[in-house]
């Protein structure tokens, strides 16, 4: 009799749990849609009730809400979020957006000051969540030259045309004033440092510790780009992630390595070696990549002028490519020449030849692996230079210029990877690009409820067709927008809805360390 009895008085609590929840009127229903948490690997076709900007119910019931998107036949997923993202301005997250993208952070290579940075992206009325880490290349800039920094994208741009901040050791006064620069940038919230230090390969074995200390002693991450671009020894990258390894191992500061597949170009085999059996060991790192490639630059570019670059980087003139023209030895030499600021892309992986595909491919699908886009700002042309394109027509105009990683790269990841070529389910793709990221940042209290689609949790989400999901964009023609997406959710406000840009939508909100 008692077991009865509280059968049914289990039975009549959730009738009217139930009835509770289906009687609420919510501000935002997502309805008969296949729901995907990663972290709970919960996957069942429900509904979604969404009150202010928080996930509010998770039902098989239905529910009735302000308004209502149909979801059937899509999958609804949590936001991805990239952690590698240089467009931070409104065009470079509208294309995010229709993607799926909810959360935008520039954590490679970072900005100075901080406080400057955040004050500034407040008053652009962003449609996606924002962040950034430290720029250490700002402060050396500023150390170096005893100007600024300047948070602006600008700053570290004019600055190329110094030397000394890219490959002079610091003497005690510069490195105590760069040190100063760094700090006061976590004290103002910073998510950590951005070692951008592909840019400025001369800095000491010393400097690049006493960073790692800082960031351990905040509890903060490094983000690297690890100085050396080169499969041969001396100074390769093989060396270069073994000094990452060996600081997050001495120091226990997590450190994260940017773009490993472009970081290790054809060497993949050996540094994959290293990093795996580093975190099987219990070091604290973090890999992220982007589902291309091919990098891209200026075709003047220093890198590609000194003796054995080629062999080094493991690419010939004709892995470069403008606009839709693979480049020969002659006309590689004329753009230099003639055009050296001329923007060219670089196949150090040609995804067209199987054995180099293959070793994206498992930059990709290493389990480690956050998806991240290295996303470019938005470039257009103007006066025969390109300048960031900063204006809010929709859709883009002509002559926009980018990487493709900036308009595809979660797009194409759907497409290629899981409905193509079937080289990852479904819930495994949709963790690297939320979850996993989460996680890594979980170190700031407001990431711990991103990532995940849960009661409680943001509503940042992400509805999607997983049959029409798709990147549009080539390198010929960058600049166009993915499809497939139904809607993106920020914050419980949709900024893409029924497929288009809703232009006048701006939940973003910056994310922060505590405190500041």
């Amino acid at each position: 009799m008692k077991r009865l009895t509280l059968f049914l008085t289990r039975l009549l609590l959730g009738m009217m749990l139930t009835m509770q929840v289906m009687a609420q009127n919510y501000d935002l229903v997502i309805k008969n849609g296949r729901v995907i948490d990663p972290e709970t690997e919960f996957d069942a076709v429900r509904n979604i009730g969404i009150k202010g900007d928080k996930i509010a119910a998770i039902s098989e019931s239905e529910l009735r809400g302000a308004k209502t998107i149909n979801a059937k036949g899509h999958v609804v997923a949590p936001g991805f979020i990239d952690i590698h993202a240089h467009g931070q301005d409104l065009p470079d997250h509208r294309v995010q957006a229709m993607q799926g993208v909810t959360t935008v952070l520039e954590l490679e290579s970072g900005i100075l000051p901080i406080a400057d940075w955040y004050q500034s992206q407040a008053k652009k009325r962003l449609p996606l969540n924002y962040g950034a880490s430290v720029g250490w290349t700002f402060a050396r800039i500023a150390a170096f030259s005893g100007e600024g920094p300047e948070a602006d994208l600008g700053y570290f741009q004019n600055a190329q045309s110094r030397d000394d901040w890219k490959n002079d050791l610091a003497d005690p006064l510069v490195l105590g004033k760069l040190l100063f620069l760094v700090e006061q940038g976590l004290k103002e919230g910073g998510l950590g440092i951005g070692i951008n230090a592909g840019y400025a390969p001369g800095y000491g074995r010393k400097e690049y510790f006493v960073l790692s200390e800082l960031a351990a002693r905040y509890d903060v991450p490094t983000y690297t780009h690890v100085r050396y671009a080169s499969i041969i020894e001396p100074n390769s990258n093989f060396e270069a992630v073994q000094e990452l390894i060996a600081n997050a191992t001495i120091t226990g500061a997590h450190m994260l390595l940017c773009h490993i597949h472009s970081t290790a170009l054809k060497d993949g085999e050996d540094v994959w070696n290293i990093v795996n059996a580093a975190i099987d060991n219990g070091a604290n790192i973090s890999v992220e990549a982007y589902p291309y490639g091919a990098s891209g630059t200026v075709i003047g570019s220093a890198a590609f002028g000194y003796p054995g670059w080629q062999e080094a980087g493991g690419v010939t003139p004709e892995s470069f490519q403008i606009g839709d023209e693979r480049l020969t030895e002659e006309t590689f030499k004329r753009y230099r020449e003639e055009t050296p600021g001329a923007l060219t892309v670089i196949h150090f992986l040609d995804e067209s030849i199987p054995d180099e595909l293959a070793l994206l491919d498992v930059s990709i699908l290493n389990p480690h692996t956050i998806i991240a886009s290295d996303s470019l700002p938005l470039q257009i042309e103007k006066d025969g230079r390109f300048e960031t394109y900063t204006g809010d027509q929709w859709p883009l105009p002509e002559g926009i210029f980018t990487h493709p990683r900036s308009t595809g790269s979660y797009a194409k990841i759907l497409r290629s990877y899981v409905r193509e070529r079937g080289l990852l389910s479904l819930n495994e793709a949709i963790r690297k690009m939320s979850l996993l990221p989460a996680q890594t940042m979980d170190f700031v209290p407001q990431m711990r409820s991103k990532g995940r689609l849960q009661v409680g949790m943001d509503a940042d989400i992400v509805v999607f067709d997983p049959k029409k999901i798709a990147d549009k964009s080539t390198y010929a023609e960058p600049h166009r927008v993915a499809v497939g997406v139904l809607a993106t959710i920020v914050n419980g406000t949709p900024v893409v809805n029924n497929g288009k840009l809703v232009t006048d939508a701006s939940p973003g909100r910056p994310i922060r360390r505590p405190g500041n």
